[in-house]
């Protein structure tokens, strides 16, 4: 199976690993639309293939219902793909032998959203922070309430708390035990579902600088999946701009932030606030709404809405390709480089 070619795919001997390889991934759930009739399929994720160096940082972006979270849960094997394959060190670890399963668990780990939903509030924090230990590791009592102690001190967190609940912590402390629970089997990768955007403002930025810490000092890769490019642009090295299930512009931040070429990607830099507006031009504004991933329009995902359509738009889905020094899915950037 060929994979969609990756800005990051040369770089290999520029003396950065990949860690995680994406190739050709797909997640599409069969609907039922009506008594009686056929099912449908619903194509959450389309065809997505990336590449994750080592200590780097992966920002996945796009408005709600373009894949991003599905991407996330198939990346840490919540889902599995319906077809695609995900390498971690060239192993695909979405085959399902025990092997692989305990390696993708110990590797690659995730953080949600919500840090007052994804922490049992019955469960003490001793027990949510030793429970991957628990059931992955043969260590006794003891090893896992001190390396469970340790991860609270590595986050910011008081050791001596460790045996209260959820609620007896602010949502930016619970955020902070979601991390360190995303740290106990010492993982590579951390796969990052919108992990700040549930904080405020002055906890988020905390939250960031704890997780660029974490990166520098652990070595860690993070997929980190936003709606907030504010955010991305703090945080990523690379950036993946995902419409309707499928990759419409990827490339290093300095390519999508200093000149995106996609109509998609500049309206979505178009909208989002800056110190300095000056060199950034109007605020693009899309007409619209995201078409139905059950009924998407014929030839490329954004053709309904794109201040640029061309006949070829509705017509035939554009490929992916090599442009303007990043990966491109567009037939009028493809004409404006002619």
């Amino acid at each position: 199976m060929n994979a969609t070619p990756s800005p990051s795919a040369d770089t290999t001997a520029a003396g950065h690993d990949i860690v995680l390889q994406a190739v050709d991934l797909k997640r599409h759930y069969p609907v039922q639309t009506g008594f009686l009739k056929p099912k449908r399929s619903v194509k959450a994720l389309d065809g997505v293939s990336f590449s994750l160096q080592a200590g780097k940082t992966l920002a996945v972006v796009g408005e709600s219902g373009c894949g991003k979270s599905t991407l996330a849960r198939v990346l840490t094997m919540i889902e599995p793909p319906t077809a695609g394959q995900l390498l971690y060190r060239g192993q695909d670890v979405s085959q399902t032998s025990p092997e692989l399963t305990r390696l993708r668990r110990q590797k690659i780990q995730i953080i949600f959203q919500n840090p007052y939903a994804s922490l049992n509030p019955r469960k003490r924090i001793s027990a949510i922070l030793e429970e991957p230990l628990l059931i992955n590791t043969s260590m006794d009592a003891a090893q896992r309430k001190a390396r469970g102690q340790s991860m609270m001190e590595l986050v910011g967190l008081r050791p001596e708390h460790y045996s209260r609940y959820p609620h007896m912590f602010s949502g930016g402390q619970r955020q902070r035990i979601a991390i360190a629970r995303g740290l106990m089997l010492d993982p590579e990768i951390l796969v990052a579902d919108e992990a700040v955007s549930a904080l405020d403002v002055s906890v988020r930025a905390q939250v960031l600088n704890l997780m660029k810490d974490l990166q520098r000092d652990l070595g860690l890769s993070y997929v980190f999946i936003s709606h907030d490019l504010s955010v991305v642009e703090h945080l990523a090295d690379e950036v993946m701009v995902m419409y309707l299930g499928r990759v419409v512009e990827q490339g290093s931040k300095a390519a999508i932030f200093g000149q995106p070429l996609h109509p998609y990607t500049q309206a979505l830099l178009s909208a989002t606030p800056r110190l300095n507006q000056e060199g950034h031009g109007e605020r693009i504004r899309i007409s619209g709404e995201l078409p139905s991933p059950l009924n998407p329009p014929p030839g490329c995902p954004f053709s309904s809405r794109c201040p640029r359509v061309m006949p070829v738009c509705r017509q035939a889905l554009p490929a992916l390709k090599m442009q303007g020094g990043r990966l491109v899915a567009c037939y009028a950037v493809e004409q404006d480089l002619e």
